[in-house]
């Protein structure tokens, strides 16, 4: 019996999310009683405001770099004016305000007719800072040009909401688990079953039917699962770790807040956002190892398998495809701007390919192959060496089309971003062989237009951070969550080993990640990268998922020190959940009218109360035993 207390935690969690709403509004700034052109520049997340004070008698260009942007060309911010004369003997300095990026450090260059100086700078949101050109010596026409920043106005802190977020859902976990151990208390515990039997005792007396719809079960425990016998088991684990990627994806998906660490990289590297995904991914190849094992072990008809598998991958296409649309608010059949890669879709596609190789080649009883033999340690790969012939022959495919298909005007093998990257060479070369083909397979309007690169690295070519040729290193880490289910179920009942074996798995993976990556974020063979679904992505993100499902497996099913909550039931009903947050995410309570739009307090506090509204809304449907299941 799940203990009562968590519904109020969770309830609780959503009120408290409110909170954050008081602690992260700061208003956006429109600058009053400072210089002429600073007046005029309204902040909004995420920018400071910059003004440059020319004391030289030419004329200033300012340009602008982010250390974020790999290899790219300096973007033009504006000119000042050179020093003014306004009287006889007085001059002023020429001056122009700009706004300025504060999410990473800039390189700001400044040149008139030759360059005159570089600042390294990390500017904070909402700052004000002033640069001041000035010459050393001014009797010596090639006197040193100085060029100092000065904070005229502090920045706020506008991590703070996270911190108190984080506070405030901690308290709440305290509250929760001071709820259950008050409920574990004798007294407390005869007080709640004297007082449920009497509503239990009132209900039967009042009931037209005169006797209760369901009986209890004497081991004290529900089923998981509708259809299942009591005796059965469920890792918990596989549930909590979908789980715990869902509420994040749900929580990135509906703006993060809108930091630049909840959202998708621009290009090379991780942030928060681009984990959750793959992690899904990982787990649907787990979940698919250990569900037909058990249609396997009772001698299900592979072709009656293949056809359910067959209609799972086309319900979950066609709900990506039509119901999950980006252009839904232009008509529901938008057919000309109609997206047609995306999540759904490559989650469809991956479970098909995966799920038909493990019903063409799997085991019903896996654990009893080869245990002899003197290579029985590695028998988890070896006897079902024909997946993993297809498996790398897939990635052979993969490695030889990015790297080999010419594209035109494009390097061969380009994995880079296009735009200003590589220093304006290839700005229409975005994602190379992979933009390539979506845009000759599916047609630029049908793909994503507003890749996560536009804005840092201003590329003007849509790109489909689900592209075709990704498709393959999705099966790839599908197939890697797949041996993950494998090793449960040919160490089942022996902790330790399947501890050892995904601990074995998690630094193999590692080690693959580390050659092919070189340890760096822009400088290896190939770079990790999401909107690619790069080998090194797949690789990193599925050590990650190894190390994630051994600490949860060993917390969750080993040691039972927790049960899962509050991931495990949204876990339960990953489609239904993630399918309700894309189709309602515009209407209230998931959105409203916010007070303040350029505040990252109440962006966090409506991210977070929505996300914590589907928690509940997973929590009740688990409570009724309702399971969406395609």
């Amino acid at each position: 019996m799940e203990p009562a207390g968590f519904s109020l935690g969770l309830v609780a969690a959503l009120i408290a999310s409110l909170s954050v709403l008081m602690v992260g509004g700061v208003d956006p700034l429109t600058v009053a009683g400072e210089s002429p052109d600073r007046k005029h520049h309204k902040l909004e997340m995420d920018q400071a405001i910059l003004s440059v004070y020319n004391e030289l008698s030419e004329e200033l260009v300012v340009s602008w770099l982010s250390d974020h942007c790999y290899h790219c060309k300096f973007q033009k911010l504006g000119n000042v004016s050179s020093k003014k004369r306004l009287g006889l003997q007085q001059k002023h300095p020429g001056n122009s305000s700009f706004t300025i990026d504060t999410k990473h450090a800039v390189m700001l260059q400044l040149n008139t007719s030759v360059e005159v100086c570089r600042v390294h700078e990390s500017f904070g949101e909402l700052g004000h800072y002033s640069l001041w050109v000035t010459k050393a010596n001014w009797s010596n026409a090639n006197g040193t040009v100085t060029c100092k920043t000065i904070i005229d106005k502090e920045p706020i802190n506008s991590n703070l909401p996270i911190l108190y977020a984080f506070l405030v859902y901690v308290g709440l976990v305290i509250l929760v688990c001071l709820g259950q151990f008050v409920q574990g208390l004798s007294p407390v515990k005869n007080l709640l079953f004297r007082l449920s039997s009497r509503v239990e005792m009132e209900r039967l007396i009042n009931s037209e039917l005169g006797s209760p719809i369901r009986v209890a079960d004497s081991t004290g425990q529900s089923n998981l699962v509708p259809g299942r016998s009591a005796g059965s088991q469920r890792l918990r684990s596989l549930d909590t770790l979908r789980g715990l990627a869902l509420v994040i994806m749900i929580f990135v998906n509906y703006g993060g807040g809108r930091y630049w660490f909840f959202k998708h990289e621009s290009w090379n590297g991780l942030t928060i956002a681009d984990l959750v995904f793959p992690w899904f991914v990982f787990i649907m190849g787990t979940s698919i190892a250990l569900s037909l094992n058990a249609a396997l072990q009772v001698n299900r008809s592979r072709w009656k398998l293949l056809a359910k598998v067959a209609w799972r991958t086309a319900a979950l296409v066609l709900l990506g495809i039509f119901i999950i649309n980006p252009n839904y608010c232009k008509g529901p059949l938008s057919w000309d701007t109609l997206r047609i890669p995306g999540v759904l879709q490559r989650l469809g596609l991956t479970y098909g390919v995966v799920a038909v190789l493990e019903i063409l080649c799997g085991k019903g009883y896996p654990e009893g192959f080869a245990l002899d033999n003197w290579w029985s340690p590695a028998r988890d790969v070896l006897i079902y060496w024909p997946q993993w012939v297809f498996i790398l022959l897939l990635e052979c495919i993969w490695l030889c089309v990015t790297f080999l298909l010419p594209v035109p005007g494009c390097p061969r093998g380009y994995l880079g971003p296009g735009g200003i990257g590589d220093f304006g060479q290839f700005a229409n070369c975005t994602g190379g062989a992979a933009g390539y083909i979506d845009r000759w397979v599916f047609g630029e309007d049908h793909i994503y237009q507003h890749p996560s690169c536009a804005i840092l690295y201003k590329t003007t070519v849509p790109f489909d951070p689900e592209n075709l040729l990704g498709l393959i290193n999705s099966i790839v880490m599908a197939f890697l969550g797949l041996q993950a289910g494998k090793i449960f179920l040919i160490y089942k009942g022996q902790n330790k080993q399947i501890v050892l074996r995904f601990l074995f798995w998690s630094v193999l993976l590692g080690v693959i990640s580390a050659i092919l990556t070189k340890c760096s974020k822009d400088h290896g063979f190939i770079p990790v990268n999401k909107n690619l679904w790069s080998i090194s992505y797949v690789t990193t993100l599925s050590c990650f998922a190894y190390i994630l499902l051994l600490l949860i497996y060993s917390a969750v099913d080993i040691k039972k020190y927790w049960t899962g909550a509050p991931f495990y039931y949204p876990g339960m009903n990953s489609i239904l959940v993630y399918v309700g947050h894309e189709v309602f995410e515009h209407y209230f309570p998931f959105k409203w009218k916010m007070l303040n739009d350029c505040s990252h307090g109440e962006h966090l506090a409506q991210n977070l109360v929505a996300t914590t509204i589907w928690v509940i809304i997973s929590y009740v449907l688990y409570k009724k035993k309702i399971f969406w299941k395609i």
